[in-house]
């Protein structure tokens, strides 16, 4: 693993210090918390600022010891200021696709850093498809281009169905920012991995063909 950056140490530590803030301050945590109604006030702010809120300390570590595994990964590949970029751009996509998907649930809120952290996640996979993950509870290595597969369905299906309290359509934005800016920053990609490209994106298009016929 090696020593961690910088730029992922200021990352996990403004998660850290931004949610115990608002674990302890509810006025904070309702104002700068996913809201689709704020945002439609023109709090757009909350689009940004909600990805460093967290709903407890469980939902904090699972999110900052997913990005400890794969942030450096990116950071390596692509340096630290384009992961600094796949990292704002998939948490203000989680964002957006979750007020397109809730535009008229005024009540709908989120809150946490997964939408950026599985953008990395994505950007690590497409950077490493033959690498293995592992899941909790299954000790099987599954190559990362079946998890990333896999993964978006299930949201798809998590979306449709409402399962679970869990921003499933954050995710899945996240996972598109992280695809799309990894592939702009690195389009050697095209030439060297066009099949994963084209099997990575075969949720998203699941996605919106459903989406387009009313199905989700």
């Amino acid at each position: 693993m090696g020593n961690l950056s910088l730029v992922t140490i200021v990352i996990i530590a403004a998660n850290v210090l931004i949610s115990y803030k608002g674990f302890n301050d509810y006025g904070f945590f309702e104002r700068y918390k996913f809201n689709v109604g704020s945002v439609r006030r023109g709090e757009q702010f909350r689009m940004f600022s909600s990805g460093f809120l967290h709903a407890d300390t469980s939902h904090l570590f699972m999110n900052m010891l997913t990005l400890y595994f794969f942030a450096d990964g990116v950071i390596f590949s692509v340096g630290e200021f384009n992961f600094v970029v796949i990292y704002v751009i998939s948490l203000l996509l989680g964002s957006l696709l979750s007020l397109y998907f809730h535009q008229n649930e005024y009540q709908y809120s989120a809150i946490g850093a997964s939408g950026a952290v599985t953008g990395v996640l994505y950007a690590a996979i497409l950077l490493d498809p033959s690498m293995s993950l592992y899941m909790f509870f299954i000790p099987i290595p599954i190559p990362a281009y079946v998890f990333g597969i896999g993964y978006l369905l299930y949201s798809i299906y998590g979306m449709k169905n409402r399962v679970g309290n869990i921003g499933h359509d954050a995710h899945f934005g996240g996972a598109i920012g992280g695809l799309v800016v990894t592939l702009i920053l690195v389009p050697t990609l095209f030439r060297t991995d066009l099949l994963m490209i084209g099997l990575l994106c075969i949720p998203i298009l699941i996605l919106f063909v459903m989406h387009k016929m009313g199905k989700i």
